[in-house]
């Protein structure tokens, strides 16, 4: 049964068998009947802003009661406590880490995100009890010298994202699991009441070209509900460059970035010194750095609210550049 189309492109969910009038005879297949009731929200979302392009979202994130605006595109700056990130010049400890994160926002991040524990393809995790270490150590610093701060914590663990927001000036969880890695975070982000980045890292290089971008749109349909189900009131959607991905794959996916309009949620995008741009290059994440403005132009263009990167001051300036261009007055952020 085709349930939502985008483009001609379309997506199919293969409904359980229901009973002589009607009913789902399976928990499975009222779960699979409420993910196709949820597909026709977003549908009826892409219809509502079919024939016009979304550049930007009049919209708020709640962070720790405060209002984080997003009339603007916001940049979101990286600060990994760990030891194998795979672009070195991210790791940073101590009053290093401190001094990195005040030159972000001295530079223009609006959040600054986390990271303890490496996700990079085929890094194996630390254990929950390392990443907590690291974590209160950086989280510490940061509520000490800069407690105004919106921090992210970037973690796919449900109790680590419990003691991080609990314990610390934390306001927003970015998991890059999509909470398949842990389900406690499910519950975890439900009772924090924290904005969530969810992430698309599911497995699709084998997918047809055609398959590709309707499967990863079906799939974070589906979480997305279970969210919106469970309470959580602010999403942010990462379509999950790198992950689980082809190169080839990823730029599909930048190209048609709009599609991702029709949640109605922050779009969030992740390229910076990726292997995306390294692999076409021939570079370094080193050397990265031009590839990465010139991919996070392209991101706003195709309707970016936050770009997550590593150099702020460059996206700062692509973002600066973007609202001259859009005529937005974007000369001062």
């Amino acid at each position: 049964m085709k349930f939502f189309s985008l483009h001609n492109d379309f997506v199919f969910l293969n409904l359980c068998e229901s009973d002589s009038v009607g009913r789902p005879k399976t928990e499975k297949s009222i779960r699979f009947c409420c993910v196709y009731l949820f597909s026709l929200y977003i549908c009826a979302m892409r219809v509502r802003h079919a024939g016009r392009l979304k550049r930007y979202m009049d919209c708020t994130l709640n962070v720790q009661g405060r209002l984080l605006s997003l009339e603007k595109p916001l940049v979101m700056g990286i600060l990994n406590v760990n030891d194998d990130s795979f672009y070195e010049g991210s790791r940073v400890r101590g009053m290093s880490f401190v001094e990195r994160a005040k030159d972000m926002l001295a530079c223009g991040a609006a959040i600054l995100d986390v990271g303890a524990c490496s996700t990079r393809p085929g890094s194996e995790p630390v254990p929950q009890e390392v990443e907590l270490a690291r974590l209160h150590e950086a989280l510490s610093l940061l509520d000490k010298e800069l407690p105004g701060a919106v921090v992210s914590v970037d973690t796919f663990r449900g109790a680590v994202a419990r003691e991080c927001v609990q314990e610390h000036n934390v306001a927003i969880i970015n998991d890059v699991s999509a909470f398949d890695w842990d389900k406690d975070m499910l519950d975890a982000v439900t009772e924090l009441n924290v904005p969530y980045v969810l992430t698309h890292s599911s497995a699709c290089r084998d997918l047809a070209a055609d398959d590709f971008l309707p499967a990863v749109l079906k799939q974070l349909a589906s979480k997305m509900w279970l969210l919106r189900q469970n309470g959580v009131k602010d999403v942010i959607i990462d379509p999950g460059f790198g992950f689980g991905k082809t190169v080839e794959q990823n730029y599909a996916m930048l190209d048609r970035l709009a599609e991702f309009e029709l949640f109605d949620a922050p779009l969030l995008v992740g390229v910076s010194r990726k292997s995306m741009i390294t692999r076409v290059l021939g570079i370094t994440p080193a050397e990265a750095l031009p590839g990465t403005v010139a991919l996070g132009m392209a991101a706003l263009m195709g309707g970016a609210n936050i770009l997550r990167v590593h150099d702020v001051k460059e996206a700062v300036d692509s973002v600066r550049l973007f609202l001259a261009m859009r005529g937005s007055g974007g000369i001062s952020l």
